[in-house]
Order: structure tokens, then C-alpha cells, then sequence
């Protein structure tokens, strides 16, 4: 009966939690078009707005730990759910994503991203893909902010392993910028698909800075490392791996 009333409890929050974006992008549209900082407002908004109600509605509180960085940074981030993606945009004040062209055509979100200075590149093709990546960035720059990037290229459920691309390494090595390694707990609670929401404690966590040059091997190494063992570290705190709970 508990699992039932948690997971009718899961789509009521899912369910409101889409129905917040037209109704936040209807208010925040006219002035994004005006001024970029009122997109950002209105992707922090929703962020928020999504924390919130996922803490006291299905019992899922989103936490953010290690030091925020407000600089122009590059960010490599594991990924494991949309939940993730909240967190960090909740945490930071210029956020941009690389994205994956077909979001671009998505309703609201798709406009927003552009708005806001996230890169759309064509994931399956690797070479074009990396060159798409470099330029898009490199064209933005007069827009600073912190550029997140998910070096495994998609979301990875807990315990499972995928490799990681080189295009963390090309972008650290093209921008002359520190990496900040971001690590997750996330899909513990809120898995890659369906709606069923796990009460519990949602961390990502700003891992020490990836600073000066280096070989591409060397960094990918270096990061991989970093992110995979924090991220183990955060998901046993999370009791993943210890049996079923309900």
C-alpha cells in the first residue's frame, strides 16, 4: 500500500513538475527575449521550483555540496538523470550546456537552451561532432559562463560503466580553462526513465579543480577517476548496493 500511495504521489509530482514549465515560460518569455538574464532567471526559477516540490511531495531532497564555482570554468559532470541537471543549474549563476541537436526543436526547454548558450551538436557523428562542439563554444565566448559537458556522453544508470569521450579533453585543452569534475547520486532516486521517485538525499558534488595543461590521455584518466570514485562513494552513502528498499 506504501509503494502504491509513493508511486501515485511520483506521477502527481511529475505531472505538475512539466506543467511548470509553460506556465513559468509564459511569464518569463516576453522579458528573455529582451534580455538573456531574464532566460537564466527563469531557468532558475523553474530549477527551484522542481527542488522544492520534489522534497516535500515525494520526500527527495536535492542537496549541492563542495564550492560552486561562479567563474568561467568548464564542468564535466556525471549523469544520471534529469534530476542532475537541476541540481546543477539550481547551483550555478551562468550555466550552459553541450546538448545534443535534436533538444534544440524541443518545446520551450529547446528555446531556453539556445537562450541561455547551450551548444548543440550531432552526437552520432563523432569527428563533426567534436569540431560542432569546439566552434559552438568558441563563438560564445562573449557570453561567459560555465559550461557544463557530460563526458560519457549520455545518462548511466547507477552501476553502470561507460567509457568517456575525448571531448572533455579537447574542449579543457581548446579553452585554457580549469575543469571542475562533478559527481552524482542522483539516479538512486530518480532513475533514467519512468516516474516512480525514491524518497532520500540527491547529491551532486563539486570535486576539487582539474588545473594547466596536460595530455589528452593523462586528463581523461585523471577525470574519469575522480568522477567514478566520488560518484561510488556518494551512491553507497545512498545505501545503493546494499539491498532493496522501499
Amino acid at each position: 500500500m506504501a509503494h502504491a500511495w509513493r508511486w501515485i504521489r511520483s506521477l502527481v509530482f511529475v505531472g505538475q513538475m512539466y506543467l511548470a514549465m509553460p506556465v513559468l515560460a509564459l511569464v518569463f518569455t516576453p522579458f528573455a527575449l529582451w534580455d538573456r538574464k531574464y532566460a537564466f532567471s527563469a531557468v532558475h526559477t523553474y530549477c527551484h521550483w522542481v527542488i522544492w516540490t520534489a522534497r516535500w511531495m515525494v520526500g527527495l531532497r536535492g542537496e549541492v555540496r563542495g564550492e560552486v564555482p561562479r567563474d568561467e570554468v568548464l564542468i564535466c559532470s556525471k549523469h544520471q538523470s534529469f534530476f542532475d541537471i537541476i541540481l546543477l543549474v539550481s547551483a550555478l549563476p551562468r550555466p550552459k550546456f553541450i546538448m545534443k541537436r535534436e533538444l534544440r526543436w524541443a518545446p520551450i526547454l529547446g528555446w531556453y537552451a539556445l537562450r541561455i548558450g547551450c551548444v548543440p551538436v550531432d552526437r552520432g557523428k563523432r569527428g563533426r561532432a567534436i569540431q560542432q562542439m569546439v566552434d559552438g563554444v568558441l563563438s560564445d565566448r562573449a557570453h561567459p559562463g560555465q559550461l557544463i559537458i557530460y563526458p560519457q556522453g549520455t545518462r548511466v544508470a547507477p552501476g553502470v560503466r561507460k567509457s568517456y569521450k575525448v571531448g572533455a579533453a579537447i574542449l579543457h585543452e581548446k579553452l585554457g580553462q580549469d575543469c571542475v569534475p562533478a559527481a552524482t547520486n542522483v539516479g538512486v532516486f530518480w532513475p533514467r526513465t519512468g516516474i516512480y521517485r525514491k524518497p532520500g538525499v540527491a547529491v551532486v558534488e563539486f570535486l576539487p579543480r582539474i588545473s594547466g595543461r596536460m595530455p589528452q590521455e593523462t586528463f581523461m584518466r585523471r577525470l574519469e577517476d575522480e568522477i567514478e570514485t566520488a560518484s561510488d562513494r556518494l551512491m553507497a552513502e545512498a545505501g545503493f548496493g546494499a539491498g532493496p528498499a522501499d
